[in-house]
């Protein structure tokens, strides 16, 4: 009898079912956008790597080499857009995994304050040849430089062992995977400060030959591309620690 009052209690079989089948569909579709996103990442940041070269050749003329660093900030786009997804998709994923413990409206909190920064990215990218865009520009630096320190903080902390992530047996690779995210973003906001100096100087250059931009441009870009070795290899470390879960 005392099992039978307990079963009744209980939902229905299917019913849990139902409900693990829910979550398993959500982790799928959050594993899925994480991917894509990442994908973004990587290959956005080789084809403004690529595209760099064709933007300092001072054999090409002006506008060649203006509409390369078009091309290049089209590309820039979709990379910063997967960056800035990733942190929201491994937030979601890693509460139904039990490595962090924010679920409900914490989720949320982070999913809406991702967003309007990436709106904020957005309208950057569109009036990117403005003061206007400019000045977006640095309003999403700023914000990295509240975001890194909580981030890298927040992992170190988790490792050893103060919270707020879960950081047991086979639980340490999401705090480390969030540290070495934290860094992957003080790469970026270098690489940010670069094109931000691209603008800046393809305005000098529009009025006439300055071989003195030319050269600090071709110093940035230099800067730029030991910067981009560094980055990929983050990014695939990252990639590494989420896909095997080594510790």
């Amino acid at each position: 009898m005392k099992l039978m009052g307990e079963l009744l209690k209980s939902p229905p079989i299917s019913l849990q079912l139902l409900g693990y089948r829910d979550m398993l569909s959500t982790l799928a579709v959050l594993k899925w956008g994480h991917i894509v996103a990442m994908v973004y990442w990587l290959g956005g940041e080789w084809g403004v790597f690529q595209t760099s070269y064709n933007v300092v050749n001072r054999s090409l003329p002006m506008d060649e080499r203006r509409r390369h660093m078009e091309t290049a900030y089209r590309i820039d786009i979709l990379a910063r857009t997967g960056i800035l997804l990733l942190f929201p998709l491994g937030w979601h994923m890693g509460y139904y995994w039990g490595v962090q413990p924010f679920g409900g409206a914490a989720i949320t909190v982070v999913w809406v304050f991702f967003g309007l920064w990436l709106a904020l990215c957005w309208a950057a990218f569109i009036k990117r040849e403005t003061d206007t865009g400019i000045m977006l520009t640095i309003w999403d630096e700023r914000i990295r430089y509240v975001v890194i320190p909580a981030i890298v903080i927040t992992a170190i902390a988790s490792l050893l062992g103060y919270g707020p992530f879960n950081a047991g047996t086979g639980q340490k690779w999401y705090s480390i995977k969030i540290l070495l995210f934290g860094g992957a973003l003080i790469i970026g906001l270098l690489l940010r400060f670069i094109m931000r100096e691209w603008t800046t100087m393809f305005r000098i250059l529009a009025e006439g030959e300055n071989a003195e931009v030319e050269d600090r441009l071709e110093k940035s870009i230099r800067f730029g591309r030991s910067l981009a070795y560094l980055y990929w290899v983050t990014i695939l470390t990252i990639a590494f620690f989420g896909a095997t879960k080594p510790f």
